[in-house]
Formats: C-alpha cells, structure tokens, sequence
C-alpha cells in the first residue's frame, strides 16, 4: 500500500476502505509517513469530504491509536458528556454532581482549555487542594466508591488525534464536518463510557458560528457514536450570550456552586438541568419528563450540592469554599466597567468577550501560559437587559493593571445597544438522537 495511491483515491473523490485509513493512521502515528504527504490527504479529505462509514472508521482508528480506557470495573451504565466549548461554559460542574446524585455513576476526564478561560480541570484547580492528576486506579475507585470522579487526561489518548490536530491548525483543514467530528469522538471513545451527551454550542463565542453548520455537526457525531456502539445525543445551544454572569476559573466555580444551590442564572440551570436530564435519560432512567424531576429533586434536596462536596473532599480540595468564597484566589484589582450611554444591551461579541478575560489572565494563550485562576469578569447585564448611563454592566478582576484599559475596550466593542428591547433567541435550538441523526 503506497501513500501516494490514497491521496489520489481521495483526490478524485473515492472512498477509502477501512485499511486504507488504519494504513494512513498507523504510518503517520509512528513517523512513517512525511507531514507533507499527511496534509495532501487532509486537504483532499476537506475538499471531497468523507461519506458515513469512512468518518465512523477514522474515528474509530483514532480512538485505538493509544490508550483505550476500560471502566468495566464500575458497576452500571457510565456515561460522558462533551461541549464544543464557549464563553462561560461551566456546566460539567454543575451536571456530574446532579448525575452522580441521581445514582449514575459519572468517571469524566476533561481537558485543560486553550483560549478565553481554562477548561474544567482548571476551574476545578482553582480550589485550594484540589487534585486533578490522580491515578487511573483512584479514579475508577472514587466513582466506585462515591459515584463521581473528574480529573486530567492521562496516558495516551487518542495520540492520532492530537498529531493530526496540529497539522490541520497549520494547513488550514481545521473546519471541516468530518474531521472535527472524529476528533472529538475519537478522544470519547477511547474515553471508555458507555453513553455520550453532546453539547454543540452556535453562535459568536463557539466554534461553529451558525445553527445549520452546529446541526450538522451535532448529527455526524451522533452518527459516529451510533455506528460505534454507543447509544449518543446531542443538544445543540446558544452562544451568542456568555452562559450565566461569570467568566473565568475561580468565578465559575462558585457560579457552579450557586447552581447547584438552586439559586444560579437561569440560563446555566435550564442548560445544565437539560443536560443531566438527557444523561439519565440516555441510561434509560425513564423519560424525559420523569428523569427532569430527578433532576430538580438532587438540586431541590441538597443531595447534588453535597455529592459536589464529597468529590471535592475525595480529591484533597477545601469544602469550606462551599460556604467561604473569600478561600478562592482572589484578584488585587476590581474595576467596575461602566455603560457610556443608555438602552437595552442588543447583542454580545461573546468570543470578543471571551478575548477580555484572556487579557485579565483568565484564559492561556499558548500551552505554556499560566492561568489567573482569580482573573475574569462577572457580569450585571447582559442581552435584554435595560442599563442607564453609568450603570455598572461588569465588574473586570485581574491581578495585571495594566490590562483593564485594553480589557474594556474590548468590551466596548464587544456590547451593542439599541433602543427598543431586544427578542431573545431560545437557549437549547435542537435535540438530536439517533431517530433524528440521518
């Protein structure tokens, strides 16, 4: 089998059979084959795109390409949620502790993030002591044990993956439905649940900018999972609004905490109460409707909130920041951004306001870059709302002075005002399960 034969196949709009795509996969992982003739095939692949079964089979092969993680040692259904990242996007705090609550057992591995704030193993390192970097047997045995675990990626997951990734970031083969789709169900696959959520985030502070790319990309996952073995759904919901008021590691997490108190923004509730519906729903805990009240019951009990505290306890962090805020890293600087006119707030640049707390310190923007894990903006007013002239919209907290003014002029273009109220788009636009994939 010779490269140069599958990148002409590809070229012209053929198939590749499932040896074609493990050769491709196997020679390029061990250095076999040459970066250039990799991107020849990943921009054949991203003009001629890759039908159904191909997608399923490079997904698949991804997966095996390194550690395969088995959590047969837990009892009952394990399933794993996955968003597509946003701007405020903390649900996987408030979910896992519902879900575990609700008796599923939930053994999630998350990522560090790369961008406007950290990822959830970040936002979790923000609480004094907290370990992400356990073994793979103590988080097995904390989800045996207390039905909750989440903490770094370790071993060698999906290595194909993060060596492909590299190569499109640089050949411009990033956005392409396909490509995106096997990479981020190749890293749930080799994740080792049995079920998967996805939340794909549209709008200006996601990655895909338009309900009908989101949809098709919802559906190609679900697609993947299906033809993989695993039962799969996806919700698909907005981001053009950051979700809930805080933005950044420390600020998130106790915005998280609130949730899970039954007392948060609406809008993180009805996504991450959504979210662990699907989830329970997934593991066939019972419809929609009845898996919802399970929902409300954990957070309405205290059972959510406390099963947050024993995995924090678990994993060697202070649960007296459930009730003490002031035990989180606190920022020297506050500065209260303030409206230069009257109105309604008409629309939000989230990923402009995402670029803000990147420039307070929240975010990284390399993987070198150290996080601010006091860093970050907590809003007042966001989309719909009235402000008058003067009225506080956020307040920016940072460590780096010198960076407010830049901070706020990325707000400045980031906010946009009218005159009359603005109509507010629906938080969740699209279910999609199995019967609603094809």
């Amino acid at each position: 089998m010779r490269m140069y034969d599958i990148i002409e196949k590809k070229r012209d709009g053929f198939e590749l059979s499932i040896e074609e795509i493990e050769y491709f996969i196997t020679e390029y992982c061990n250095d076999r084959i040459p970066d250039y003739q990799a991107s020849a095939l990943l921009m054949a692949i991203f003009l001629r795109g890759m039908n159904e079964r191909e997608t399923a089979d490079l997904t698949n092969v991804m997966a095996h390409s390194g550690d395969m993680i088995d959590l047969s040692d837990i009892p009952g259904i394990k399933v794993d949620k996955h968003s597509t990242g946003g701007v405020g996007d903390k649900t996987t705090l408030v979910l896992a502790p519902i879900v575990a609550a609700c008796g599923v057992p939930v053994a999630k591995m998350s990522g560090r993030g790369l961008g406007h704030t950290g990822g959830t193993i970040d936002k979790l390192e923000a609480i004094p002591g907290f370990n992400t970097s356990i073994s793979r047997e103590d988080f097995i045995k904390n989800v045996k044990e207390i039905g909750i675990s989440i903490a770094g990626q370790t071993g060698n997951l999906a290595p194909a993956d993060k060596k492909l990734y590299a190569l499109r970031d640089v050949t411009a083969t990033v956005n392409n439905i396909s490509l995106i789709a096997s990479s981020i169900m190749s890293k749930k696959l080799a994740s080792g649940a049995d079920r998967i959520i996805l939340d794909v985030k549209t709008g200006s502070g996601a990655f895909m900018k338009n309900l009908e790319d989101s949809v098709k990309l919802a559906k190609e996952m679900v697609k993947i999972g299906e033809n993989t073995g695993r039962r799969t759904a996806a919700i698909v919901t907005d981001m053009d609004i950051p979700l809930g008021f805080a933005v950044g590691n420390s600020l998130e997490i106790i915005e998280a905490i609130e949730t899970l108190q039954n007392r948060g923004p609406k809008d993180l509730m009805e996504v991450s109460f959504e979210l662990a519906a699907r989830m329970l729903e997934l593991c066939e805990l019972g419809t929609f409707d009845k898996c919802m009240n399970m929902v409300l019951k954990a957070v309405e009990s205290g059972k959510a909130i406390s099963k947050f505290a024993e995995m924090v306890e678990r994993q060697g962090g202070n649960t007296d920041i459930i009730n003490d805020y002031s035990l989180f890293p606190q920022a020297e600087y506050k500065y209260d951004y303030v409206s230069q006119k009257a109105g309604y707030i008409e629309a939000m640049k989230t990923d402009t306001i995402g670029v803000a707390s990147l420039e307070l310190g929240a975010g990284r923007e390399t993987k070198e870059s150290s996080i601010d894990y006091a860093a970050g903006i907590l809003f007042k007013k966001k989309t719909g709302d009235r402000v008058e002239k003067g009225e506080v919209i956020a307040t920016l907290y940072t460590n780096k002075e010198e960076k407010i003014q830049s901070a706020c002029s990325l707000l400045d273009r980031a906010i946009c005002f009218s005159e009359e109220k603005p109509q507010l788009k629906p938080l969740i636009l699209a279910y999609i399960d199995n019967k609603s994939s094809t």
